[in-house]
């Protein structure tokens, strides 16, 4: 009889066996095509950087009283960039909040078959040239924001914003930022409706659970999971307000200067409106002048959208997202 009471060898692990994922021609095909597009965007931006920088250099270099105004380069698109920034931000602060009203109503208050009707008139406002907003604000809607204007002068004239003497043909820059805030709604609307729709189920009905009202779930479930959206939306929004050129062109009554008071004819212009006026007539150190100041447009839009990213990825772990 035996006695042997040794541990018996354990049975060898089988080997783990790795599984590869199946790729298929089309993904390969597809993969090369999304690298390759990628790649190409990059090429592009670099060439347009490059040509920018290159063709800047002698507007830089050149002296003062070669640069109009004899300033030099600095003095003469200062008050190109202070006009382009302040009428994008009159834009954004008009559009913002109103595109979060009308993509929460479309989303949470209106009918079905209303909801979709407005949201393809929404869409469809993006389809329009900017050159027909541009004709409506300077023939039309410049003049019916005259009475506008003044009620602001007489009522608070107090503010220097509103110092006046208010423009008797309502091309101010008021004006102007009420246009560009209507032809960017339709961008920070689109974004901020589809964010909304893709709140969590779980989340609303979780709030209404908890004996919270529609406004109240809207605040603590749609919002916070919406804020990066509502940010990405206004960024592309301001994007496009920076750059716009007819329009502002159109209505803008220029004169050169640097002030806050946005009602009266003494504006700043724009640079993209500057570039649109000045390049048919230009020549020589002109040219590159107009160059330059488009690669500082360019510098301030690769800024402003870097400054997006930065802020969405920051709050990315706090939008309820996750």
């Amino acid at each position: 009889m035996s006695t042997d009471t040794s541990p018996r060898p354990q049975a060898a692990a089988p080997p783990a066996t790795t599984t590869k994922p199946v790729v298929q021609p089309g993904d390969r095909v597809f993969s090369g095509l999304a690298k390759g597009s990628g790649i190409l965007i990059l090429v592009v931006l670099a060439g347009v950087a490059a040509f920018l920088i290159a063709q800047s250099l002698p507007a830089i270099a050149a002296p003062a009283d070669e640069i109009q105004g004899g300033g030099g380069f600095v003095v003469y698109v200062w008050p190109l960039v202070f006009g382009t920034l302040l009428a994008a931000v009159i834009a954004l602060v008009i559009a913002t909040p109103l595109s979060v009203a009308v993509a929460l109503f479309i989303t949470h208050y209106a009918p079905r078959r209303l909801a979709a009707a407005l949201g393809y008139v929404i869409d469809l406002l993006a389809a329009v040239p900017s050159i027909v907003y541009g004709l409506w604000g300077a023939y039309t809607f410049s003049i019916a924001s005259v009475p506008f204007l003044l009620w602001l002068e007489e009522n608070l004239g107090w503010i220097p914003l509103f110092a006046g003497p208010a423009s008797n043909a309502g091309r101010a820059m008021l004006v102007v930022g009420a246009v560009l805030a209507i032809m960017i709604l339709p961008i920070i609307t689109a974004v901020a409706r589809e964010v909304f729709l893709q709140t969590p189920k779980l989340h609303e009905e979780a709030a209404l659970a908890l004996g919270a009202t529609r406004w109240e779930m809207i605040r603590m479930a749609v919002l916070p999971f919406g804020r990066s959206g509502i940010i990405s939306g206004a960024m592309l929004g301001l994007g496009r307000a920076l750059g716009e050129t007819m329009a502002v062109a159109l209505i803008l009554s220029i004169s050169g200067g640097v002030t806050f008071n946005l009602i009266s004819n003494g504006n700043p212009g724009t640079i993209a409106a500057n570039i649109a006026l000045q390049f048919p007539e230009a020549s020589g150190v002109a040219v590159n002048v107009l160059i330059a100041s488009g690669l500082v447009l360019f510098l301030i839009t690769l800024a402003i959208n870097s400054l997006a990213r930065y802020i969405i990825n920051r709050r990315r772990e706090f939008s309820g997202a996750n």
